[in-house]
C-alpha cells in the first residue's frame, strides 16, 4: 500500500503517512492516539470551565470517565445499526474497533444520556453541566477528525478545488470510491490516484469556528443550557452541507436518505426554535438557572497570609 497524501493545488505533499506506530512490537493506531489526546484536552477544558463557574471540578472527572465509555459505546452502536449488512455475517467483528466504525452522533447521544443520569444521581443541574462540557465536546470533534486523515477516510467526491486532496487508490476503502473519482483518476509512476474533497478538514475547521464562538460568547449567555444549544445548532449547520458531499454516508435502512444529514437538519431546526423561544421565556424556567452549591476557597487563609498558587482551588476563577 502506498502511503502518500497530497494537496496538489496547495503544493503540499506528505510522502509517508502511516496509519499506526509500532511501540515495543505493538501497533498503535494514530486514530486512537488522537482520540485519546482529544479526551485528555476535553477533561482539561471541562474542569477549567467548572472552576470558572464555581462548580466542583471533581464532579466532571467522575462524569467524564462515564461519559467517555458511554460515548464510545453509543458511537459504535449507532454505526452498527446503520451498517448492519457489514456485521450480520460476522457478529464478533462488532467488537473490533481497530477497523474503525464510530459515528460521532452516536457518541454525542451516549454522552448526553450519561450526563442526564449523572446529574439526576448527583442532584446537579443538567443544563449547567451540558454548558460546561460543550466546548470540550466540540474540541473532541475538531481534533478527532484528524484521525480520519491518517486513515484516509471521511472524504468527499471528486474535486479540483484549492483544497483538493490526492490519495493512492490502494490506500482507501473500495466502497468509498465513486465512478466520478475513477473517471478523473490519475496514474503517476504506475500508481493510481484519486482526488477528493477533504471533508475531515472542512469539519475540523468548522468545529474550530464553533469552539471560538462558544469561548467568546460563554460570558454573555442568558441561561443555563444556551451554550449547549448553540453548540448543537452550529455543529449541525456545518454537518448538513459537509455530509452532503461525503461518499461514506450511512443511510436509513431501505432508502437512499443519509441518516446523519437528516439528523443534522432536524437538530438545526429544533435547536433554532428552542434558542429563539428560550431567549424570551427562559426566566420562567427554574431548570435553566444556575445550580451552585460548591463554594470556592476564601481569598485569604491563615489570617492575612495569601495562599500559595498550589493551595488555591480555583486558580482561573474571575
Amino acid at each position: 500500500m502506498h502511503e502518500s497524501i497530497a494537496f496538489p493545488n496547495l503544493g503540499i505533499e506528505f510522502e509517508h503517512v502511516g496509519k499506526s506506530i509500532s511501540v515495543f512490537g505493538f501497533e498503535i493506531a494514530f486514530y486512537g492516539i488522537i482520540i485519546g489526546l482529544a479526551i485528555l484536552i476535553g477533561f482539561g477544558i471541562a474542569t477549567a470551565e467548572a472552576r470558572r463557574t464555581r462548580q466542583n471540578p471533581e464532579d466532571y472527572m467522575d462524569m467524564g470517565l462515564i461519559g467517555v465509555i458511554c460515548g464510545i459505546a453509543g458511537a459504535r452502536i449507532y454505526y452498527i445499526i446503520f451498517s448492519w449488512d457489514m456485521y450480520k455475517d460476522n457478529l464478533l467483528s462488532v467488537f473490533n474497533l481497530r477497523e474503525g466504525g464510530l459515528a460521532i452522533y452516536g457518541g454525542i447521544i451516549g454522552a448526553i444520556l450519561s450526563v442526564l443520569v449523572c446529574a439526576k444521581v448527583k442532584r446537579l443541574s443538567a443544563p449547567q453541566i451540558l454548558d460546561t462540557v460543550a466546548m470540550a465536546l466540540v474540541n473532541g470533534q475538531m481534533l478527532g477528525r484528524w484521525g480520519n486523515f491518517f486513515n484516509r477516510e471521511v472524504f468527499g467526491g471528486y474535486t479540483d478545488s484549492l483544497f483538493a486532496m490526492r490519495l493512492p487508490l490502494d490506500a482507501v476503502r473500495g466502497r468509498d470510491v465513486t465512478e466520478e473519482m475513477r473517471q478523473y483518476m490519475e496514474v503517476i509512476d504506475g500508481v493510481s490516484y484519486i482526488q477528493v474533497h477533504p471533508t475531515f478538514l472542512y469539519e475540523s475547521l468548522w468545529c474550530l469556528g464553533v469552539l471560538l464562538f462558544l469561548f467568546f460568547y460563554r460570558k454573555h449567555k442568558k441561561y443555563e443550557g444556551e451554550l449547549f444549544l448553540l453548540y448543537l445548532f452550529g455543529y449541525g449547520l456545518g454537518r448538513v452541507w459537509i455530509e452532503g458531499i461525503r461518499t461514506d454516508q450511512l443511510f436509513l435502512p431501505g432508502t437512499t436518505l443519509p441518516v446523519s444529514q437528516l439528523l443534522a437538519g432536524g437538530m438545526v431546526v429544533l435547536t433554532g426554535i428552542l434558542l429563539l423561544y428560550l431567549r424570551k421565556h427562559h426566566k420562567r424556567m427554574p431548570l435553566l438557572r444556575a445550580h451552585v452549591d460548591y463554594k470556592p476557597m476564601p481569598p485569604k487563609i491563615e489570617g492575612n497570609k495569601k495562599p500559595r498558587s498550589k493551595d488555591r482551588l480555583f486558580k482561573n476563577m474571575e
